[in-house]
Protein backbone atom coordinates (compact mmCIF):
# COMPACT_ATOMS: atom_id res chain seq x y z
CA UNK A 1 0.00 0.00 0.00
CA UNK A 2 2.91 2.32 0.82
CA UNK A 3 4.53 1.73 -2.56
CA UNK A 4 1.27 2.51 -4.36
CA UNK A 5 0.79 5.68 -2.39
CA UNK A 6 4.36 6.76 -3.14
CA UNK A 7 3.84 5.97 -6.82
CA UNK A 8 0.70 8.12 -6.93
CA UNK A 9 2.51 10.97 -5.14
CA UNK A 10 5.34 10.81 -7.70
CA UNK A 11 2.90 10.98 -10.60
CA UNK A 12 0.83 13.78 -9.06
CA UNK A 13 3.87 15.81 -8.13
CA UNK A 14 5.39 15.45 -11.59
CA UNK A 15 2.18 16.54 -13.29
CA UNK A 16 1.73 19.54 -10.99
CA UNK A 17 5.34 20.71 -11.36
CA UNK A 18 4.89 20.82 -15.13
CA UNK A 19 1.31 22.02 -15.08
CA UNK A 20 1.71 24.54 -17.92
CA UNK A 21 3.14 21.96 -20.30
CA UNK A 22 0.80 19.21 -19.19
CA UNK A 23 -2.18 21.55 -19.58
CA UNK A 24 -1.60 21.61 -23.35
CA UNK A 25 -1.59 17.81 -23.45
CA UNK A 26 -4.66 17.68 -21.18
CA UNK A 27 -6.56 20.04 -23.48
CA UNK A 28 -5.54 17.98 -26.51
CA UNK A 29 -6.80 14.79 -24.87
CA UNK A 30 -9.96 16.58 -23.73
CA UNK A 31 -10.69 17.87 -27.23
CA UNK A 32 -9.98 14.46 -28.73
CA UNK A 33 -12.21 12.75 -26.17
CA UNK A 34 -14.98 15.30 -26.82
CA UNK A 35 -14.88 14.60 -30.55
CA UNK A 36 -14.67 10.87 -29.85
CA UNK A 37 -17.73 10.97 -27.57
CA UNK A 38 -19.75 13.03 -30.04
CA UNK A 39 -18.77 10.89 -33.02
CA UNK A 40 -19.49 7.62 -31.20
CA UNK A 41 -22.91 8.91 -30.19
CA UNK A 42 -23.67 10.09 -33.73
CA UNK A 43 -22.26 6.88 -35.26
CA UNK A 44 -24.44 4.65 -33.08
CA UNK A 45 -27.58 6.77 -33.39
CA UNK A 46 -27.15 7.76 -37.04
CA UNK A 47 -28.96 4.76 -38.62
CA UNK A 48 -32.10 5.40 -36.58
CA UNK A 49 -31.94 9.16 -37.17
CA UNK A 50 -31.47 8.77 -40.92
CA UNK A 51 -34.15 6.10 -41.18
CA UNK A 52 -36.63 8.56 -39.70
CA UNK A 53 -35.25 11.37 -41.86
CA UNK A 54 -35.66 9.28 -45.01
CA UNK A 55 -39.30 8.71 -44.19
CA UNK A 56 -39.91 12.21 -45.55
CA UNK A 57 -39.18 10.70 -48.99
CA UNK A 58 -42.08 8.29 -48.81
CA UNK A 59 -42.97 4.74 -47.84
CA UNK A 60 -40.33 2.02 -47.96
CA UNK A 61 -42.59 -1.02 -47.72
CA UNK A 62 -45.48 -1.90 -50.01
CA UNK A 63 -48.20 -4.39 -49.11
CA UNK A 64 -49.90 -6.07 -52.10
CA UNK A 65 -52.30 -9.01 -52.42
CA UNK A 66 -50.80 -12.48 -52.68
CA UNK A 67 -51.89 -14.55 -55.67
CA UNK A 68 -53.97 -13.29 -58.59
CA UNK A 69 -57.04 -11.91 -56.81
CA UNK A 70 -55.80 -8.33 -56.95
CA UNK A 71 -57.50 -7.14 -53.76
CA UNK A 72 -57.04 -7.73 -50.08
CA UNK A 73 -59.16 -6.99 -47.05
CA UNK A 74 -58.40 -4.30 -44.51
CA UNK A 75 -58.38 -7.12 -41.96
CA UNK A 76 -55.45 -8.73 -43.80
CA UNK A 77 -53.63 -5.39 -43.78
CA UNK A 78 -54.28 -5.06 -40.04
CA UNK A 79 -52.89 -8.57 -39.48
CA UNK A 80 -49.79 -7.64 -41.50
CA UNK A 81 -49.39 -4.45 -39.47
CA UNK A 82 -49.37 -6.44 -36.23
CA UNK A 83 -46.28 -8.29 -37.48
CA UNK A 84 -44.37 -5.01 -37.62
CA UNK A 85 -42.79 -3.38 -34.53
CA UNK A 86 -45.30 -0.73 -33.48
CA UNK A 87 -42.66 1.75 -32.31
CA UNK A 88 -41.02 1.75 -35.76
CA UNK A 89 -44.15 2.09 -37.89
CA UNK A 90 -44.72 5.74 -38.78
CA UNK A 91 -47.80 5.19 -40.94
CA UNK A 92 -49.85 2.65 -42.92
CA UNK A 93 -52.06 3.92 -45.74
CA UNK A 94 -54.34 1.48 -47.64
CA UNK A 95 -55.20 2.39 -51.24
CA UNK A 96 -58.08 1.40 -53.48
CA UNK A 97 -57.79 2.55 -57.09
CA UNK A 98 -60.77 2.88 -59.43
CA UNK A 99 -61.19 4.21 -62.98
CA UNK A 100 -63.96 6.82 -62.89
CA UNK A 101 -64.98 10.02 -64.65
CA UNK A 102 -64.66 13.56 -63.33
CA UNK A 103 -66.78 16.05 -65.24
CA UNK A 104 -67.03 13.35 -67.94
CA UNK A 105 -63.25 13.06 -68.24
CA UNK A 106 -61.55 9.73 -67.34
CA UNK A 107 -59.57 9.85 -64.12
CA UNK A 108 -58.03 7.47 -61.58
CA UNK A 109 -59.62 7.84 -58.16
CA UNK A 110 -57.67 6.70 -55.10
CA UNK A 111 -59.50 5.99 -51.88
CA UNK A 112 -57.28 6.01 -48.80
CA UNK A 113 -56.94 7.13 -45.22
CA UNK A 114 -55.75 10.67 -45.86
CA UNK A 115 -54.57 10.97 -42.25
CA UNK A 116 -52.24 8.00 -42.77
CA UNK A 117 -51.27 9.13 -46.26
CA UNK A 118 -49.87 12.33 -44.78
CA UNK A 119 -47.60 10.16 -42.61
CA UNK A 120 -46.43 7.79 -45.34
CA UNK A 121 -46.02 10.57 -47.92
CA UNK A 122 -44.92 13.70 -46.03
CA UNK A 123 -43.43 15.10 -49.25
CA UNK A 124 -46.93 15.76 -50.61
CA UNK A 125 -47.44 19.48 -51.16
CA UNK A 126 -51.10 20.40 -50.81
CA UNK A 127 -52.43 23.79 -51.80
CA UNK A 128 -55.67 24.20 -49.92
CA UNK A 129 -57.06 21.98 -47.16
CA UNK A 130 -57.37 18.27 -46.51
CA UNK A 131 -60.88 16.80 -46.87
CA UNK A 132 -62.82 16.56 -43.63
CA UNK A 133 -66.11 15.20 -45.00
CA UNK A 134 -67.05 12.27 -47.22
CA UNK A 135 -68.30 14.59 -49.97
CA UNK A 136 -64.88 16.26 -50.36
CA UNK A 137 -61.78 15.39 -52.39
CA UNK A 138 -58.40 16.71 -53.51
CA UNK A 139 -57.17 16.80 -57.09
CA UNK A 140 -53.73 16.13 -58.47
CA UNK A 141 -52.22 19.28 -59.99
CA UNK A 142 -52.37 17.86 -63.53
CA UNK A 143 -56.05 16.94 -63.20
CA UNK A 144 -56.91 20.36 -61.77
CA UNK A 145 -55.06 22.15 -64.58
CA UNK A 146 -56.52 19.98 -67.35
CA UNK A 147 -60.11 20.38 -66.14
CA UNK A 148 -59.71 24.00 -65.02
CA UNK A 149 -60.79 23.27 -61.48
CA UNK A 150 -59.70 24.97 -58.26
CA UNK A 151 -60.28 24.49 -54.52
CA UNK A 152 -63.72 25.57 -53.39
CA UNK A 153 -65.49 24.40 -56.54
CA UNK A 154 -67.52 21.25 -57.06
CA UNK A 155 -67.03 18.55 -59.68
CA UNK A 156 -69.16 15.57 -60.68
CA UNK A 157 -67.65 12.14 -60.10
CA UNK A 158 -69.36 9.31 -61.97
CA UNK A 159 -68.87 5.66 -62.85
CA UNK A 160 -70.27 2.19 -62.19
CA UNK A 161 -70.65 0.43 -58.87
CA UNK A 162 -69.60 -3.15 -58.19
CA UNK A 163 -73.15 -4.18 -59.10
CA UNK A 164 -72.86 -2.50 -62.51
CA UNK A 165 -75.16 0.38 -61.64
CA UNK A 166 -74.39 3.89 -62.83
CA UNK A 167 -73.76 6.51 -60.16
CA UNK A 168 -72.82 10.18 -60.01
CA UNK A 169 -72.06 12.48 -57.11
CA UNK A 170 -71.01 16.10 -56.73
CA UNK A 171 -67.91 16.43 -54.58
CA UNK A 172 -66.31 19.58 -53.27
CA UNK A 173 -62.64 20.21 -54.08
CA UNK A 174 -60.66 21.21 -50.99
CA UNK A 175 -57.15 21.33 -52.43
CA UNK A 176 -54.74 20.51 -55.25
CA UNK A 177 -51.82 18.15 -54.78
CA UNK A 178 -48.26 18.55 -56.08
CA UNK A 179 -45.84 15.64 -55.67
CA UNK A 180 -43.74 15.60 -58.83
CA UNK A 181 -45.02 12.06 -59.44
CA UNK A 182 -47.97 10.05 -60.72
CA UNK A 183 -50.19 11.33 -57.90
CA UNK A 184 -50.64 14.59 -59.78
CA UNK A 185 -52.71 12.71 -62.37
CA UNK A 186 -55.15 11.28 -59.79
CA UNK A 187 -57.86 12.39 -57.41
CA UNK A 188 -57.90 11.41 -53.74
CA UNK A 189 -60.74 10.95 -51.30
CA UNK A 190 -61.37 9.04 -48.13
CA UNK A 191 -61.64 5.28 -48.60
CA UNK A 192 -65.01 5.34 -46.80
CA UNK A 193 -66.28 7.88 -49.35
CA UNK A 194 -65.20 5.70 -52.28
CA UNK A 195 -66.81 2.65 -50.66
CA UNK A 196 -70.05 4.54 -50.19
CA UNK A 197 -70.13 5.36 -53.91
CA UNK A 198 -68.93 2.03 -55.33
CA UNK A 199 -69.63 -0.61 -52.70
CA UNK A 200 -67.13 -3.34 -51.83
CA UNK A 201 -66.47 -2.30 -48.25
CA UNK A 202 -63.21 -3.12 -46.48
CA UNK A 203 -61.06 -3.74 -49.57
CA UNK A 204 -57.80 -2.31 -50.86
CA UNK A 205 -55.49 -2.99 -53.76
CA UNK A 206 -52.31 -1.98 -51.95
CA UNK A 207 -51.02 -0.38 -48.76
CA UNK A 208 -48.01 1.86 -48.30
CA UNK A 209 -46.06 1.45 -45.06
CA UNK A 210 -43.43 3.78 -43.68
CA UNK A 211 -41.10 1.92 -41.29
CA UNK A 212 -38.03 3.30 -39.54
CA UNK A 213 -35.80 0.31 -40.33
CA UNK A 214 -32.72 -0.57 -42.36
CA UNK A 215 -32.87 -2.50 -45.64
CA UNK A 216 -31.74 -5.70 -43.92
CA UNK A 217 -34.38 -5.32 -41.21
CA UNK A 218 -37.04 -4.60 -43.83
CA UNK A 219 -36.20 -7.90 -45.53
CA UNK A 220 -36.84 -9.73 -42.28
CA UNK A 221 -40.04 -7.78 -41.63
CA UNK A 222 -41.32 -8.63 -45.11
CA UNK A 223 -40.98 -12.32 -44.29
CA UNK A 224 -42.70 -11.82 -40.93
CA UNK A 225 -45.60 -10.02 -42.64
CA UNK A 226 -46.22 -12.88 -45.08
CA UNK A 227 -46.06 -15.41 -42.24
CA UNK A 228 -48.61 -13.44 -40.19
CA UNK A 229 -50.90 -12.64 -43.16
CA UNK A 230 -50.50 -15.15 -46.05
CA UNK A 231 -52.95 -13.13 -48.18
CA UNK A 232 -50.49 -10.21 -48.12
CA UNK A 233 -47.06 -9.92 -49.75
CA UNK A 234 -44.66 -7.25 -48.49
CA UNK A 235 -42.29 -5.73 -51.02
CA UNK A 236 -39.46 -3.32 -50.39
CA UNK A 237 -39.45 -0.04 -52.26
CA UNK A 238 -35.95 -0.76 -53.57
CA UNK A 239 -34.97 2.74 -54.62
CA UNK A 240 -35.71 4.09 -51.14
CA UNK A 241 -34.28 1.18 -49.12
CA UNK A 242 -31.07 0.89 -51.14
CA UNK A 243 -30.50 4.66 -51.07
CA UNK A 244 -30.87 4.68 -47.29
CA UNK A 245 -28.31 1.90 -46.87
CA UNK A 246 -25.77 3.62 -49.13
CA UNK A 247 -26.12 7.00 -47.42
CA UNK A 248 -25.88 5.48 -43.92
CA UNK A 249 -22.74 3.52 -44.87
CA UNK A 250 -21.05 6.55 -46.40
CA UNK A 251 -21.87 8.86 -43.49
CA UNK A 252 -20.70 6.30 -40.95
CA UNK A 253 -17.45 5.96 -42.90
CA UNK A 254 -17.09 9.75 -42.82
CA UNK A 255 -17.70 9.83 -39.06
CA UNK A 256 -15.11 7.08 -38.59
CA UNK A 257 -12.58 9.06 -40.66
CA UNK A 258 -13.17 12.28 -38.70
CA UNK A 259 -12.77 10.38 -35.44
CA UNK A 260 -9.55 8.74 -36.63
CA UNK A 261 -8.10 12.11 -37.68
CA UNK A 262 -9.02 13.69 -34.32
CA UNK A 263 -7.43 10.84 -32.39
CA UNK A 264 -4.35 10.97 -34.63
CA UNK A 265 -3.87 14.68 -33.92
CA UNK A 266 -4.39 14.03 -30.20
CA UNK A 267 -1.69 11.35 -30.23
CA UNK A 268 0.75 13.67 -32.03
CA UNK A 269 0.17 16.45 -29.48
CA UNK A 270 0.55 14.07 -26.52
CA UNK A 271 3.67 12.46 -28.00
CA UNK A 272 5.25 15.87 -28.63
CA UNK A 273 4.49 17.04 -25.09
CA UNK A 274 5.75 13.86 -23.46
CA UNK A 275 8.93 13.95 -25.54
CA UNK A 276 9.59 17.50 -24.36
CA UNK A 277 8.98 16.41 -20.76
CA UNK A 278 11.44 13.53 -21.15
CA UNK A 279 14.10 15.86 -22.52
CA UNK A 280 13.55 18.26 -19.61
CA UNK A 281 13.88 15.43 -17.09
CA UNK A 282 16.93 13.70 -18.52
CA UNK A 283 19.09 14.74 -15.56
CA UNK A 284 16.40 13.64 -13.10
CA UNK A 285 16.10 10.29 -14.88
CA UNK A 286 19.87 9.88 -14.92
CA UNK A 287 20.08 10.66 -11.20
CA UNK A 288 17.34 8.12 -10.37
CA UNK A 289 19.16 5.45 -12.34
CA UNK A 290 22.46 6.35 -10.68
CA UNK A 291 21.00 5.75 -7.20
CA UNK A 292 19.47 2.39 -8.18
CA UNK A 293 16.22 2.95 -10.11
CA UNK A 294 15.81 0.49 -12.98
CA UNK A 295 14.34 1.15 -16.42
CA UNK A 296 11.10 -0.62 -15.48
CA UNK A 297 10.35 1.84 -12.67
CA UNK A 298 11.12 4.78 -14.97
CA UNK A 299 8.79 3.38 -17.67
CA UNK A 300 5.99 2.74 -15.15
CA UNK A 301 6.27 6.27 -13.78
CA UNK A 302 5.94 7.88 -17.20
CA UNK A 303 3.17 5.54 -18.27
CA UNK A 304 1.36 6.29 -15.01
CA UNK A 305 1.58 9.99 -15.78
CA UNK A 306 0.25 9.35 -19.28
CA UNK A 307 -2.61 7.20 -17.97
CA UNK A 308 -3.57 9.85 -15.38
CA UNK A 309 -3.47 12.50 -18.09
CA UNK A 310 -5.63 10.33 -20.35
CA UNK A 311 -8.20 9.56 -17.66
CA UNK A 312 -8.50 13.25 -16.72
CA UNK A 313 -8.78 14.33 -20.35
CA UNK A 314 -11.25 11.53 -21.05
CA UNK A 315 -13.44 12.61 -18.14
CA UNK A 316 -13.44 16.19 -19.42
CA UNK A 317 -14.23 14.94 -22.93
CA UNK A 318 -17.09 12.77 -21.66
CA UNK A 319 -18.67 15.74 -19.89
CA UNK A 320 -18.27 18.17 -22.80
CA UNK A 321 -18.92 15.44 -25.38
CA UNK A 322 -22.49 14.95 -24.22
CA UNK A 323 -23.19 18.59 -25.01
CA UNK A 324 -21.30 18.26 -28.31
CA UNK A 325 -23.36 15.19 -29.32
CA UNK A 326 -26.59 17.04 -28.50
CA UNK A 327 -25.41 20.02 -30.57
CA UNK A 328 -24.60 17.80 -33.56
CA UNK A 329 -27.97 16.05 -33.27
CA UNK A 330 -29.95 19.28 -33.14
CA UNK A 331 -27.93 20.85 -35.97
CA UNK A 332 -28.05 17.89 -38.35
CA UNK A 333 -31.21 15.96 -37.47
CA UNK A 334 -33.25 18.62 -35.59
CA UNK A 335 -33.70 16.13 -32.76
CA UNK A 336 -31.66 14.91 -29.81
CA UNK A 337 -29.17 12.07 -30.16
CA UNK A 338 -29.73 9.05 -27.95
CA UNK A 339 -26.55 8.17 -26.01
CA UNK A 340 -26.08 4.88 -24.15
CA UNK A 341 -24.77 4.92 -20.56
CA UNK A 342 -21.73 2.89 -21.63
CA UNK A 343 -20.37 5.58 -23.99
CA UNK A 344 -18.85 7.79 -21.25
CA UNK A 345 -16.74 5.07 -19.56
CA UNK A 346 -15.74 3.72 -22.97
CA UNK A 347 -14.53 7.18 -24.04
CA UNK A 348 -12.56 7.64 -20.80
CA UNK A 349 -10.84 4.27 -21.21
CA UNK A 350 -10.12 4.89 -24.90
CA UNK A 351 -8.67 8.31 -24.10
CA UNK A 352 -6.35 6.73 -21.51
CA UNK A 353 -5.31 4.01 -23.98
CA UNK A 354 -4.62 6.53 -26.75
CA UNK A 355 -2.57 8.71 -24.39
CA UNK A 356 -0.52 5.72 -23.20
CA UNK A 357 0.07 4.58 -26.79
CA UNK A 358 1.17 8.07 -27.79
CA UNK A 359 3.63 8.09 -24.88
CA UNK A 360 5.36 4.82 -25.75
CA UNK A 361 8.02 6.41 -27.97
CA UNK A 362 8.92 9.16 -25.43
CA UNK A 363 8.91 6.60 -22.62
CA UNK A 364 11.27 4.40 -24.61
CA UNK A 365 13.54 7.42 -24.92
CA UNK A 366 13.42 7.92 -21.14
CA UNK A 367 14.24 4.28 -20.48
CA UNK A 368 17.30 4.58 -22.70
CA UNK A 369 18.88 7.50 -20.81
CA UNK A 370 22.49 6.71 -19.80
CA UNK A 371 23.18 8.05 -16.26
CA UNK A 372 26.92 8.61 -16.73
CA UNK A 373 26.51 10.65 -19.91
CA UNK A 374 23.64 12.76 -18.56
CA UNK A 375 25.31 13.52 -15.23
CA UNK A 376 28.45 14.59 -17.05
CA UNK A 377 26.29 17.05 -19.01
CA UNK A 378 26.53 15.27 -22.37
Amino acid sequence: MGNRRMFLRLITGSLLRRSSRMLAALLAVGVGATVLYGMIAVYLDMPDQLEREFRSYGANLLLVPSGERGIMSLGDIAAAARALPREKVLGIAPYRYESLSLNRQPVTAAGTSLKQAKKTSPYWNLEGAWPEKLNEMILGAEVAEYLGLAPGREARLSGRTRDGKQFSADLRITGTLKTGGAEEGMIFLELAALERLLGGKGEAGAAEVSVAASAEELERLAEAVHAAAPAVTARLVKRVASSEAKVVDKLQALVFLVTAVALGLTMICVATTMMAVVMERRREIGLKKAIGADSRSIVLEFLGEAAALGLAGGAIGALVGRWFAALVGESVFQRSVSVGFYVAPAVILLAAMVTVLASLAPVGKAAGVEPALVLKGE
